[in-house]
């Protein structure tokens, strides 16, 4: 059985008192959950973060990574920094990364290796353009994302590899892919996943789901067996709203 994962992306969201001021309302709401939960707040607001998180079991994550040591990379962020933080977990190759900052399947597998070099656990997402799911090849660039992500990577390196499907077409948009729709796609990832990393490790590997998911659609797209959690947006800013998805998981 795969242990649930609830990650909340903030994005360009939230100063560091707005960050602690959310952890101080969130933490009594999910004090009974057996969930992994992880937040990840903007690059600035993570030591906020971490500070108001101690004693609790709850993870903070970083929302980039670069894939040097250390370097003239004006704006990065290395791996050796995000550990430093107090981050253990990393998103990489989110949509809007690749919409907005030229990331491509090529750089989200060198960002992965170093994530997992330094013992970080990467959440790659992968997904497709509205244009390519109503051209029904949304499998086709899954399967190329993922071939591309897990390149070079072995199975015993990718055991703390999450990944998670995020059609790009219901990211901020309040449109929610079908249970049906983000089971069909998990089952393609973990089927990369295996051609690649081994049977094993993706059996074990957990496939989260993102896009526009809220405290009305989680239930049902989270009771999928091939859905491990989700990847949250604008419904994770709230935190009731953040609360009752991850309450909503047993």
């Amino acid at each position: 059985m795969r242990k649930r994962l609830l990650a909340a992306n903030w994005k360009m969201h939230k100063t560091p008192q707005q960050a602690a001021d959310f952890v101080h309302a969130f933490l009594p709401l999910v004090k009974n959950t057996d969930n992994e939960v992880v937040l990840c707040p903007a690059a600035l607001s993570v030591a906020a973060t971490v500070e108001a998180l101690k004693g609790s079991n709850i993870a903070v994550g970083c929302q980039n990574i670069h894939w040097e040591k250390d370097g003239a990379y004006t704006g990065e962020i290395s791996a050796e920094m995000i550990v430093a933080s107090g981050c253990t977990h990393v998103i990489i190759g989110h949509s809007e990364r690749r919409q907005y900052f030229g990331e491509t399947d090529e750089r989200v597998n060198k960002k992965l290796k170093f994530a997992l070099e330094a013992g970080l656990t990467p959440i790659v997402c992968v997904g497709e353009l509205l244009e390519e799911h109503e051209a029904g090849i949304a499998d086709d660039v899954l399967r190329r994302q993922c071939s591309i992500a897990f390149r070079s990577i072995s199975g015993a390196k990718a055991a703390k590899l999450v990944m998670a499907y995020e059609p790009v077409w219901a990211i901020g948009t309040g449109k929610t892919a079908t249970p049906h729709i983000a089971a069909s796609a998990h089952e393609t990832i973990r089927q990369e996943a295996a051609d690649a990393l081994g049977r094993d490790v993706a059996d074990k590997m957990r496939i989260l789901y993102g896009g526009s998911v809220k405290p009305e659609n989680a239930a049902s797209l989270l009771d999928e067996p091939e859905v491990d959690g989700a990847l949250v947006g604008g419904a994770s800013l709230d935190p009731q709203s953040f609360a009752a998805i991850v309450n909503c998981v047993k």
